[in-house]
């Protein structure tokens, strides 16, 4: 889903919303996403393995601080993002919502059906349902200065002035 600039059909060079139905499908894409919550009155950022479901995105987790964050506060934020090399342009989809434990028998037998197998070893018995409220993102293209960085594997530096 390159970013067109509608009127001459050429990519777009300044970032372009995506659709709703646009954002799902860079979700699906996606392995790993970014699971944000507030914990302690302090921002904490988690990499998860997910899939979706139904319109929702659904990971496991153990005990600890991801899942008490979650369920305290209720709100969270999720981010996955992306870059096609072949055609020089990136993404980035972001979900504002409600993170829900499946506690159900039915929802957690549904789960347990889902392609969802954690990354890391340990138990993760707690199955996760991320339900939006909002769903955003926009796409881009890359400039070529970055493009070649990142072509050539290797990593611009930032510099301070």
């Amino acid at each position: 889903m390159l970013p067109i600039n509608d009127d001459a059909g050429t990519p777009a060079a300044e970032p372009v919303e995506l659709s709703t139905n646009q954002c799902w499908e860079y979700i699906r894409q996606a392995e790993i996403g970014r699971l944000a919550v507030i914990a302690d009155a302090h921002p904490e950022i988690f990499p998860i393995n997910f899939v979706v479901d139904h319109g929702s995105v659904v990971f496991r987790t153990a005990e600890g601080t991801k899942l008490r964050a979650a369920l305290e506060n209720g709100t969270v934020a999720f981010e996955v993002d992306g870059y096609d090399d072949r055609l020089g342009f990136a993404w980035s989809v972001v979900l504002k919502g409600s993170a829900v434990r499946l506690e159900s028998i039915e929802e957690v037998l549904a789960s347990e059906e889902l392609p969802l197998f954690p990354w890391q070893s340990g138990e993760k018995n707690h199955f996760m349902r991320i339900e939006p409220a909002e769903t955003s993102g926009r796409s881009f293209r890359i400039n070529k200065a970055a493009r070649r960085h990142y072509l050539r594997g290797t990593k611009p530096q930032a510099s301070v002035e």
